[in-house]
């Protein structure tokens, strides 16, 4: 916004320091007159013998001897005043300064540096630091979003090669059985729609554009398990959920998305056969939470802690089935409700997941 030129805080401050004074300097020295010079005495004019002592100074001589000097007094701290409201005001804008050079800077896409102002705690030192702690969470979310794009480009432009390698083989070969071209082009395609889907969600759940509603976590795990009932006995995996009333408070569509991205997880990455699921809710005094487990191979603790960065798995990158978003699109969503979610190894292989959540 442009705005037309005008004096500076910190000329505003010393003028306000320069003005205060003369004021008090003016009471002070209107106070002397009026309770002090009233009090003298104002005899008529007599004349003096040469034996007699003179009577002392008359309030006219009082006046015009404390006139100047009360004119002298007023300039005096008028320059006293402007040059110490001016230091004063430096010192005092000081940290100002450095919080105006270090918003300048973030404006331009810098966000590494920290003001780290030093002193005792007060409104600046606090501004500081709240300015710092915005600088770091921006600077992280920063470099969260750069490296999703980079991942989600990567991925998304697999399916588009892919397609376009098949188109170039049934133009090359006319001759060619179409319908394996169109179950091939139908999978790709597929895959393609179900990354864009799931980055919707995401980018949904860290806006936080949803609205709030009484939720049951523990209706919502018995909803995700009989739509992933037939999944579950596709891969062999039992399912299991227990619990009693959990009440919450967000949104109904992407809570159901996060409890149905933890089991699908769950069993899809769980033993070839006889693989185990366990889904159960709780409420913990101001907080509930879902907690998913499931069987599988053993995990190793530094691993852990990436499988909620886009397009990983407990094996590397993602690749088969899903497209590696389901544990962060968790993420996002618990963080979305002011949740947290605590990936933990199972001693005997697998992985616990608790998802914690106010409670409503």
């Amino acid at each position: 916004m442009d705005r037309r030129p005008g004096p500076s805080v910190r000329l505003k401050l010393t003028l306000s320091y320069a003005g205060f004074l003369m004021v008090a300097g003016a009471l002070l020295l209107a106070t002397v007159w009026v309770f002090l010079l009233r009090y003298v005495p104002d005899p008529p004019h007599t004349d003096v013998g040469p034996n007699l002592v003179p009577p002392g100074p008359t309030r006219d001589e009082l006046q015009r001897a404390f006139a100047p000097r009360a004119v002298q007094a007023l300039l005096f701290l008028l320059v006293f005043g402007l040059l110490g409201g001016w230091v004063l005001a430096g010192r005092i804008l000081a940290p100002l300064t450095r919080l105006t050079e270090a918003t300048r800077r973030a404006a331009t896409g810098s966000l590494a540096h920290r003001i780290r102002l030093p002193g005792r705690r007060d409104e600046f030192r606090e501004l500081a630091d709240a300015f710092d702690t915005m600088l770091a969470r921006l600077e992280a979310h920063v470099a969260e979003q750069r490296r999703f794009a980079a991942n989600a480009s990567h991925e998304l432009r697999t399916p588009l090669a892919v397609t376009k390698t098949l188109l170039d083989v049934a133009r090359s070969d006319r001759d060619r059985d179409t319908d394996e071209l169109v179950d091939r082009l139908q999978a790709v395609n597929a895959r393609a729609t179900e990354l864009t889907g799931a980055l919707l969600v995401l980018s949904r759940a860290d806006q936080r554009a949803f609205t709030r509603e009484d939720v049951d976590l523990s209706l919502l795990a018995e909803e995700a398990m009989e739509t992933l009932l037939p999944l579950a006995e596709k891969h062999g995996v039992t399912l299991e959920t227990s619990g009693d009333i959990t009440p919450t408070v967000g949104s109904h569509a992407l809570l159901l998305q996060l409890t149905t991205n933890l089991v699908h997880n769950a069993i899809v990455h769980n033993l070839p056969e006889r693989g185990r699921v366990w889904v159960s809710t709780g409420v913990h005094g101001r907080t509930v939470a879902l907690i998913v487990e499931n069987t599988g191979g053993t995990l190793a603790p530094d691993l852990v802690p990436t499988l909620v960065e886009p397009f990983q798995r407990g094996t590397g990158r993602v690749r088969g089935d899903g497209v590696g978003l389901g544990l962060a699109i968790v993420r996002s969503i618990a963080e979305a409700h002011d949740g947290m979610l605590v990936l933990r190894p199972r001693p005997g292989g697998g992985l616990r997941v608790t998802v914690t959540l106010p409670a409503g």
